[in-house]
């Protein structure tokens, strides 16, 4: 066993590894990893409502590195992103999280975005899901 390990690492067992072998390996450990891994949409689904968005969010912290920020069922959004306070309100149109918010003094604007959950991961995708999207865990 312990043989067969070194084998992938560049060290002789005895058994001949050419190319074709080690290829063919490869291809084999690269399909099962490609079919093990959840695609995007199986792996979240879009959370389509204010009720159903407020009860994931309702008493918790959306948390990602350096960001903390509490989404309150009444509209407000307040928090702290790297060091400066953050400020804003948010409601639900049309299936959309639309939101205005303030990153310090900084007015980073209005924006609509979808919402999307896996698990304690909720996926903000900018531009009603067609911009960049921001993953926060529920905490």
């Amino acid at each position: 066993m312990i043989r067969f390990a070194f084998a992938f690492v560049g060290y002789t067992t005895g058994i001949e590894w050419n190319f074709e072998m080690r290829f063919w390996i490869a291809v084999i450990a690269l399909s099962f990893a490609v079919a093990a891994a959840p695609s995007d949409s199986e792996a979240f689904t879009k959370v389509s409502d204010r009720d159903s968005f407020v009860d994931l969010t309702s008493g918790k912290l959306l948390t990602r590195f350096g960001i903390k920020l509490v989404v309150t069922p009444d509209g407000q959004i307040q928090g702290r992103g790297f060091g400066r306070a953050v400020k804003g309100a948010w409601a639900w149109r049309q299936g959309y999280f639309c939101r205005s918010l303030f990153w310090g003094e900084r007015n980073l604007g209005d924006n609509c975005q979808e919402v999307k959950i896996s698990g304690d991961t909720l996926r903000f995708t900018s531009d009603l899901g067609s911009g960049p999207f921001a993953d926060l865990e529920l905490e």
